[in-house]
């Protein structure tokens, strides 16, 4: 099967040579074709180029399709490397609380946050929850999202967290996106363990990795290491454990507080660090020597009041950025990655090129897979979006509550 996109005005981040990632000054360099054709075969992109090279290929038949794209614009898709879309219910009511000045700390020692989220998923099906993703999948893909990172980490529990993973586990088999699946187990410490953290930590440690390894159930394991939650050291213990299974980590660091966990992420080679409000020179030159992309996360940070991570100040030092959603009930409910191009512009002082960068390639790249997809490029998987008409892609983030996306293409197939 072939498709042929055809008088695209502009073909957005296209690669002769794939990169796994841009940091830096190269950040702001996304390359473009105008006028542009894109061929399709089966679920890859096999060629692309200005239309008046295009030269057609045989004699067409009923598997070929022409889509025209005149006076619109061609992207690769979304990749969002950190979210929490498999969830029970919503949070609405601690929203008020947040609206009435209560902090994220404050919520959860009164029961609320991560802990309302796991008592809600104890009492709910797998079914339930599949269902209830579903839902968030196929708005994500309307949204031009074609490849996504789930955690668990609302169990708590060993049922529940193995509960999760099967539900990620299904959705990889019944969704036309990519999805890597993350094994969060230390997401928070549950109510019955309070004052015994070390014992939920040899839980994880020695029963659910153990049983999440053997039924393959996660890609990565991640650990949110921060103030009010796990320490350094609880982290290294929970990494060390996954690291034996193969599970590479990926961490949530220094959201609340400068807490080591970028540090800690870097010594253990961390696939990411993410969240990163609180970001010094120390943080900046432990990254530089480092394979772990820095994430940032502006829908937690606006929904929370949060501090800015200094996005800005770790490019220009060099460092690459990528830019998630944290899709999830409590702090940021929403995984519509348009909008997050447009927080990453406004409160972040990031050029529109910097941020389809940085949640293309490098989020790609912060999920283990920027050689399949995050750029236009010969070979990878065919995950685009066609826009409706619109002058620049500038406006793509300036028209920050405009819904852009007239085609989504995943795996070849228009959706």
């Amino acid at each position: 099967m072939q498709t042929l996109i055809k008088n695209i005005k502009k073909l957005v981040q296209i690669e002769n040579d794939i990169k796994l990632l841009v940091s830096g000054k190269e950040m702001s360099v996304v390359e473009s074709i105008e006028n542009a054709y894109l061929l399709i075969e089966d679920d890859k992109i096999v060629d692309f180029g200005v239309m008046r090279d295009y030269k057609p290929a045989g004699i067409k038949d009923d598997n070929f399709t022409e889509i025209d794209a005149s006076d619109k614009m061609v992207f690769p898709s979304f990749v969002d490397s950190h979210t929490h879309l498999v969830y029970a219910g919503s949070r609405e009511i601690e929203y008020i609380d947040k609206i009435k000045g209560l902090s994220y700390e404050e919520i959860a020692k009164r029961g609320g946050g991560i802990l309302n989220s796991a008592r809600r998923l104890h009492d709910s099906s797998e079914e339930e929850l599949y269902i209830q993703a579903l839902v968030r999948i196929n708005e994500i893909i309307g949204q031009g999202t074609g490849a996504v990172e789930i955690k668990s980490g609302y169990g708590l529990n060993t049922a529940g967290e193995i509960k999760m993973l099967r539900v990620i586990k299904k959705l990889k088999e019944t969704t036309p996106l990519q999805i890597k699946s993350t094994f969060l187990g230390a997401h928070a410490v549950p109510s019955e363990f309070k004052g015994r953290q070390n014992e939920y930590v040899d839980l994880i440690i020695n029963e659910m990795i153990p049983l999440v390894a053997s039924e393959e159930l996660a890609d990565y394991i991640d650990v949110f290491c921060d103030k009010g939650f796990f320490t350094v050291e609880d982290t290294e213990r929970i990494l060390m454990a996954g690291l034996k299974y193969g599970l590479r980590p990926k961490i949530h660091a220094n959201e609340l507080a400068n807490s080591g966990g970028v540090q800690v992420g870097v010594k253990y080679n961390a696939l990411s660090v993410d969240h990163l409000e609180y970001i010094e020179d120390d943080e900046i030159k432990c990254l530089l020597n480092s394979e772990t992309m820095p994430t940032v996360l502006p829908g937690a940070a606006f929904f929370l009041g949060l501090e800015y991570s200094p996005a800005r100040k770790m490019i220009d030092s060099g460092l690459p950025i990528a830019i998630a959603s944290d899709f999830n009930p409590g702090s940021s409910p929403s995984g519509n990655m348009k909008f997050m191009q447009s927080l990453g512009c406004i409160n972040y002082k990031l050029l529109p090129e910097e941020v389809i960068n940085a949640t293309t390639i490098n989020t790609a790249y912060a999920m283990g897979i920027s050689d399949t997809v995050g750029s236009i490029a010969r070979g990878k998987i065919a995950n685009l979006f066609i826009t409706k008409e619109i002058p620049t892609i500038e406006f793509f983030p300036y028209a920050y509550g405009s819904n852009l996306i007239d085609v989504v293409i995943l795996n070849g197939k228009v959706q």
